[in-house]
């Protein structure tokens, strides 16, 4: 059931980056930016598509072996540390924020959909730092060999 749950929560992440990448097609038009559309950018764009979905997957379903919420405003109350959380200290951000949203902007060609992916990320940064000072306050010790050990990104 956990399986299944994680891979319909991210489908719809997948939906949702492709929902951003159309709009800023559409801003791309609107500004008399081309699109583009080359082999290359197209096979990349489907492993980026196909990496962040798996690991966003493999991701949730850590989530919710351990009863957590994917999006939750209130702190979590687990620290997870194997899994995808053994190589990256937020795999979730990681798949979507970065591999999901920059594979569907190259698919379909905009560079508009690059160019606010690239914008944002500095400002999902800002926002896991926040989540870590919550994380190093409830787990304390635990949290910082974890932090010491696991790098925020990859």
């Amino acid at each position: 059931m956990n399986l299944l749950k994680s891979i319909l929560h991210n489908i719809g992440v997948v939906i949702v980056g492709l929902g951003i990448a159309f709009l800023c097609t559409r801003i791309d038009s609107f500004l008399g930016i081309k699109n583009f559309n080359f082999l290359f950018t197209t096979i990349i764009a489907w492993l980026l598509l196909t990496v962040g979905f798996l690991l966003r997957v493999w991701a949730t379903y850590y989530f919710y072996q351990h009863q957590m919420k994917v999006i939750s405003l209130a702190p979590q109350k687990a620290l997870i540390t194997s899994g995808p959380f053994s190589f990256s200290r937020n795999p979730l951000y990681l798949g979507g924020n970065v591999f999901i949203f920059f594979g569907a902007a190259l698919l379909l060609g905009s560079p508009t959909g690059i160019f606010i992916t690239a914008i944002h990320l500095p400002f999902i940064d800002i926002f896991i730092k926040r989540e870590e000072k919550q994380l190093e306050k409830t787990f304390g010790e635990k949290w910082l060999h974890y932090k010491k050990r696991v790098r925020r990104w990859l």
